[in-house]
């Protein structure tokens, strides 16, 4: 059992953990940097130490600081939330090596699946279907054309360290080859520390769909049915919704299945998410797996009723999971809105800045994640989202109207925010249909209106 939790973490996800410790009666620690001294998390943390300065890789970056601060603190546990140490491998065996419980899957799970060629392969071989692609890394240009001219263009260079657009180019042709090669190793070493990249079979208007999945440590493993990602920018999420408007219950349960037999794979044991790529017709393909809670992780929460902070926790705490696959059951619709510091007519340019009046929507069926309150200060460093606006119905419609009253509603002063970007898909017809994409704001010219 725990009595003490550090959370490795800022802004809304950190306080969503310590509301979380809070209903499991445990004690919390935050941590912060200096240009996060009075942010929220720090407010609700049983105790709070300073870890560096502004820049992530002096503070929420900087292992030592924050394993001194584990250590003054006295934790059991650590919880890293989403990015930053969450999917580092070795940061989990620092913990283990200093008796502190890390609260998501083991090392060798982290690593098998950070590896995205890697992951591609593993996941083959327990019968996920994946893409045509390189079953590793390519590191020269003619090692890429022999690849891609085998694959078919149009190929997707992709970093097999890490994910979330970062590295990421189109080759349509032998010509662009060349230099998208170029650009993402540079991107990839960039953002990862490793300029490995490897080529997949582009998957022309796909949807972006992933299935939540639980595991224990004693080889217990469910899922919590899908997440609808499609809406991007930049292979950067926006809108998720649970369910799919696309997935039929035996899709569901087909994708479901190949999630369970990925997680099963790596030995993996936490939460984590299996993301797919679903064409036309209904055919998906692994596209990774995180092994960590997801930022649209309210949106499952809120149509089967599992709070998946509280199950990581008691995942990590040793307890087998108290639920079975036959006992989830979906109920209604949820949409999740990223609501970030940026201006949409500026190619989503960061905002940071004093929020001078924030009025957090309300009302049954809304939930507002937050990091912010009035006053605060969204610093220059982070990533620019502040909140998550999730909304619950009993249908898409309801869910839809909901939504599009809750963002009326929500009031930011101060900085720029996407939330009338929002309102602009919301009334949208193709999305109001369900008709979604991974290219849906440019098909649809969002950014134009």
């Amino acid at each position: 059992m725990f009595e003490k939790v550090l959370i490795a973490n800022r802004g809304e996800i950190a306080c969503r953990i310590i509301r979380a410790c809070r209903e499991l009666g445990l004690s919390t620690v935050a941590i912060y940097s200096e240009a996060d001294r009075d942010a929220l998390h720090v407010r609700l943390a049983d105790e709070a130490y300073c870890v560096g300065p502004g820049p992530s890789a002096r503070s929420y970056l900087n292992i030592p600081n924050i394993m001194s601060a584990a250590i003054l603190a006295g934790v059991d546990a650590i919880h890293p939330g989403y990015g930053y140490l969450s999917e580092q491998a070795h940061f989990a065996e620092i913990c283990e090596t200093h008796g502190i419980k890390f609260i998501g899957p083991a090392p060798h799970s982290i690593e098998q699946m950070g590896d995205k060629a890697a992951a591609r392969e593993t996941v083959r071989k327990a019968g996920v279907p994946v893409l045509p692609g390189t079953p590793g890394p390519v590191s020269t240009e003619e090692e890429a054309v022999e690849a891609a001219e085998e694959i078919g263009f149009p190929v997707l260079i992709k970093a097999a360290a890490g994910g979330g657009g970062k590295g990421m180019r189109i080759a349509r042709d032998r010509a662009e080859l060349g230099k998208a090669l170029v650009l993402s190793r540079s991107e990839a070493e960039s953002a990862f520390g490793s300029p490995h990249v490897y080529l997949e079979k582009l998957l022309e208007q796909p949807r972006h769909i992933e299935i939540q999945v639980l595991a224990d440590e004693f080889g217990n493993v469910i899922h919590l049915g899908e997440r609808e990602c499609s809406i991007q920018r930049r292979h950067q999420k926006l809108v998720e919704e649970a369910l799919s408007p696309a997935v039929t219950p035996t899709l569901r349960e087909k994708m479901g299945e190949a999630a369970i037999r990925a997680a099963a794979a790596v030995g993996y044991a936490n939460a984590g998410t299996v993301e797919f790529l679903v064409d036309g017709s209904g055919n998906f393909y692994f596209l990774e797996m995180n092994t960590r809670i997801q930022v649209e992780h309210p949106v499952t929460e809120a149509v089967t009723g599992v709070d998946l902070v509280k199950e990581q926790i008691l995942i990590a705490m040793g307890k087998p999971l108290a639920w079975r696959q036959e006992d989830i059951v979906w109920r209604g619709h949820a949409i999740e809105f990223r609501i970030n510091a940026e201006d949409p007519e500026r190619n989503f340019m960061p905002s940071p800045g004093r929020i001078t009046l924030l009025h957090p929507p309300g009302g049954p069926g809304v939930r507002f994640d937050s990091g912010a309150y009035s006053g605060s200060v969204i610093p220059p460093f982070y990533d620019p989202m502040f909140a998550k606006l999730i909304v619950h119905g009993k249908d898409r419609g309801e869910a839809i109207a909901r939504a599009r009253a809750a963002l009326r509603e929500l009031v930011v002063e101060g900085i720029k925010t996407n939330v009338a970007f929002h309102l602009r898909v919301l009334d949208d017809e193709e999305f109001q249909q369900g008709r979604l994409s991974t290219d849906f704001i440019e098909r649809r010219r969002l950014l134009s209106a």
